[in-house]
């Protein structure tokens, strides 16, 4: 495999039709569930952790309609069982490669925070205007670029791209023809959106 080239598929996954399981609930569990909160508001998520931080106390206070469950104890294998998506997101490596293995054990996809060489998918940049959404991904290797971009790219974005994909969609909507009939009408209309000013 090319060295230089990131191996991974980026997907968009409907949160709210699936079951996410985060073990932790401290400062990494936050910025995970914040993360995924602000993207998916209706995400079903479950938080198994002996505490929870201010930091998530407040976020789920300030969010009360969000589909957060939180459960008070200790991680325990079985609590994987369902979930098809599990995030390790403690302070402690071990507990982390046991959610690991546990979840793995399970058939579920699983993030361990700060440990790429353990994750099945990482939680990378999203940049969102309306319906539009583009995911960053560094492979890895540096969330602060990732982040910094999509700052970058949500300047750039015009407020009007909500209104240009909608009426872009109407009109997709009213297109006669075969498929490539449609897709060589709607190219020819998008063009000005990726030509280069001169």
């Amino acid at each position: 495999m090319n060295q230089s080239t990131n191996p991974l598929y980026p997907i968009f996954l409907k949160l709210h039709e699936l079951d996410l399981l985060i073990v932790g609930a401290g400062e990494v569990a936050h910025e995970k569930l914040s993360f995924l909160l602000k993207s998916s508001p209706d995400a079903n998520v479950t938080m198994v952790a002996p505490w929870i931080s201010p930091k998530v106390f407040e976020l789920l206070k300030k969010h009360p309609g969000h589909r957060v469950t939180f459960r008070p104890r200790d991680f325990e294998a079985t609590d994987v069982v369902g979930f098809q998506l599990v995030i390790a997101a403690t302070n402690d490596r071990k507990l982390n490669e046991r959610v690991r293995e546990s979840a793995k054990s399970w058939g579920a996809l699983v993030n361990v925070a700060d440990t790429p060489d353990l994750c099945d998918f990482y939680l990378g940049g999203v940049v969102t205007k309306g319906d539009l959404k583009i995911a960053i991904s560094t492979n890895g290797k540096s969330p602060t670029f990732a982040k910094r971009l999509r700052e970058v790219l949500e300047d750039a974005l015009p407020d009007s791209t909500p209104n240009l994909l909608k009426n872009l969609h109407s009109l997709r909507k009213r297109l006669t023809g075969d498929f490539q009939q449609k897709m060589d009408h709607l190219n020819e209309l998008t063009a000005a959106l990726v030509e280069q000013k001169n």
